[in-house]
């Protein structure tokens, strides 16, 4: 029998996001950076709340353009501790601004996507797990990838973070084997998308 995996229940908004977003190999730099920021706006909440707010965050944040971003300051903090529609945290906000500094300068050295995916060798670790409770929160490449990402400039990236980031980004198939989408996204594995 084959189920989706269970943390996407059945709100309409996180099914989408799991059967065409989660786990899907993404390369491109910008649409990873992001990823990123959400997730690490995500500390303290639900995935459902930040996928709920992300039209927003895109608005408030100008399309996540990290050359715009990177000049931001106090006015900027301001205008974004003030709407409503997005998450009101000055330090990740704050730390949004520190990370688009530091994505423009990793970028100029090498990539974001190369850095990133050169962790898993340029192809997304097929993970084979029967049940959700097998799934890791963390775990020792997410650490490392943490400690790299804070070692260049970036904040709100801890090992947790940056591997639910790993999930939803496909550089890891964390969809169980039981759900459709994992022998979908694999296969996406295989042929480089």
């Amino acid at each position: 029998m084959t189920e989706r995996c269970p943390w996407c229940g059945t709100d309409p908004i996180y099914v989408a996001y799991h059967d065409h977003e989660w786990g899907v190999p993404e390369r491109d730099p910008r649409a990873l950076w992001e990823k990123l920021i959400l997730d690490g706006f995500q500390a303290g909440l639900s995935w459902i709340t930040i996928l709920r707010k992300r039209d927003n965050f895109r608005t408030a944040f100008r399309g996540f353009d990290p050359e715009v971003i990177a000049g931001w300051g106090e006015p900027e903090i301001d205008r974004l501790i003030r709407d409503a529609g997005i998450v009101r945290s000055r330090a990740k906000i704050e730390a949004t601004i520190g990370n688009a500094r530091a994505y423009l300068r990793l970028s100029e050295r090498q990539g974001f996507d190369d850095f990133l995916w050169r962790f898993v060798d340029g192809r997304p670790i097929q993970n084979r797990f029967a049940r959700i409770e097998d799934v890791p929160a963390q775990t020792v490449l997410s650490q490392r990838i943490s400690k790299e990402l804070r070692d260049a400039g970036f904040r709100f990236c801890g090992p947790v973070i940056t591997y639910a980031f790993m999930q939803a980004v496909g550089m890891v198939n964390d969809h169980l084997v039981t759900c459709p989408a994992h022998d979908r996204v694999a296969s996406m594995a295989h042929s480089g998308a």
